[in-house]
């Protein structure tokens, strides 16, 4: 992800169209450099990871009020900062002795989307099976205190906020591109299909997730699982929240199948 500033004149052409004119190597600048990726060409690394996509839900509609220059950068950087921390937080056991002791691993990548974010971990640091259930338990919990802790403060600065945050999961195999600056895979396109799911908010794909031996009964109970057809992807077994899910109507249920 690159901007690129050229130092554009005006010039007038023989029939009086006015035109902008660059100079050749600004010209020339403007090519796959930019995005920051560093040599494409470069054999990819490739990562078992798994990755969470969070999504403002209607931010488009809070980007079109009248002077969104005004409220949507301060939102963002209220949010932004929030969501950070929040991850950092609930990943820190202790902090003594200028060490800080965390459960598993915190995200290895972070991309911002525009009207949301990519995290990824690298899920060999996860430690196993519970510390996987563990980010998904996190995740989840974060969704809940958006809207029950940030979202009074923020509705304070604008009108049109984003009344949830959506959240799509999913493990695999993620494959580096050029230094490493960028990653792609399959899991990530099923995260980005997850969170956008009907009027569920939260979602998790079942592949390589073990919530019988990876989460506590209690956790296990707020989730139910149920077969559906992922755009771009064909039939997926995923966990959605429960207590989401029943309350859809019986035509939304109609979408999902019993496993």
């Amino acid at each position: 992800m690159g901007v690129l500033h050229l130092n554009y004149t005006k010039l007038k052409d023989e029939k009086g169209f006015t035109h902008n004119s660059l100079s050749k190597k600004d010209f020339q600048s403007f090519n796959s450099s930019i995005l920051g990726l560093g040599d494409i060409s470069r054999d990819g690394t490739n990562i078992q990871a798994l990755a969470a996509i969070f999504d403002l839900e209607n931010f488009t509609s809070f980007f079109n009020q009248p002077d969104p220059h005004i409220v949507v950068p301060e939102y963002l950087s209220i949010f932004l900062d929030w969501l950070f921390k929040e991850i950092s937080n609930k990943f820190k056991k202790d902090d003594e002795n200028e060490k800080i002791t965390i459960w598993g691993s915190l995200p290895f990548f972070a991309k911002f989307l525009g009207d949301g974010i990519l995290f990824i971990w690298d899920t060999s640091y996860s430690m196993g099976v519970s510390g996987i259930g563990n980010i998904i338990i996190t995740l989840r919990n974060i969704c809940v205190e958006y809207v029950l802790d940030l979202l009074p403060i923020v509705r304070r600065k604008a009108t049109k906020i984003p009344l949830r945050l959506r959240c799509g999961i999913a493990r695999g195999q993620i494959m580096s591109i050029g230094n490493g600056q960028d990653f792609v895979g399959p899991c990530i396109n099923i995260a980005s299909r997850l969170q956008k799911i009907s009027q569920l908010s939260f979602a998790f794909s079942s592949r390589g997730v073990d919530i019988e031996n990876g989460m506590s009964a209690a956790n296990r109970e707020l989730f139910i699982l149920k077969k559906m057809k992922v755009r771009g992807i064909g039939d997926e077994l995923i966990y959605f929240d429960k207590s989401e899910f029943e309350s859809l109507s019986y035509k939304e249920k109609k979408l999902f199948v019993e496993p």
